[in-house]
């Protein structure tokens, strides 16, 4: 049986950051707490992260939210993995993607941070590029607009119609993550090429 697994919803603290658009790993973390019956996020001060814990796809999960800003994310996720001691390939990160167009997710293990501090930070921390991450398009800013402003920016009305489908898309493919593995889940939520 698969052992213990940990998910984090990477994102902002604060009201000031609560929808927006790098915060929905946050989102799919709660919707993933709701759906695991784990009750509400609880502060955990070893790791300095929210945490929720129930089961998911038949496993014991442990769903956390940093408490910092998203750049420095790492020394939570570390935390975190050596005080519930799970092995980083057990870590699912739940984060916004800006190479992604609106609403699509995809699931990948390792490689490259494509420019998100939040995954360098926790890559670096944890020693290994080696975990999972389910990756929620917020696609590319318009014109001119710095990206680094663009993700502290809030949905459009026209995307917040279409937000709650991809949150929903974005927390099966974690749950299936734990179910499944990877390839499984990929050939599921990857749509076919050619």
């Amino acid at each position: 049986m698969p052992g213990p697994a940990l998910v984090v919803g990477l994102g902002n603290p604060g009201p000031d950051y609560e929808g927006t658009r790098h915060n929905v790993g946050t989102r799919v973390a709660a919707l993933l707490a709701t759906r695991a019956g784990a009750g509400r996020f609880s502060a955990h001060k070893r790791s300095n992260s929210d945490i929720a814990q129930g089961r998911l796809a038949g496993r014991p999960v442990t769903l956390a939210v940093p408490r910092t800003y998203m750049n420095l994310s790492g020394g939570p996720v570390a935390g975190l993995v050596q005080y519930f001691s799970i092995p980083p390939t057990e870590v699912i990160v739940v984060h916004d993607e800006l190479d992604l167009d609106f609403g699509v997710v995809r699931l990948k293990r390792g490689g490259g941070e494509g420019g998100h501090n939040g995954l360098r930070s926790i890559s670096k921390a944890l020693g290994t590029k080696d975990y999972l991450r389910v990756r929620f398009g917020i696609g590319r800013p318009p014109g001119r607009q710095d990206p680094a402003d663009y993700v502290l920016k809030r949905f459009s009305g026209v995307e917040n119609k279409e937000l709650d489908l991809g949150l929903d898309l974005a927390a099966d493919a974690a749950e299936a993550l734990l179910s499944e593995g990877l390839e499984p889940a990929q050939n599921r939520f990857h749509p076919l090429s050619g």
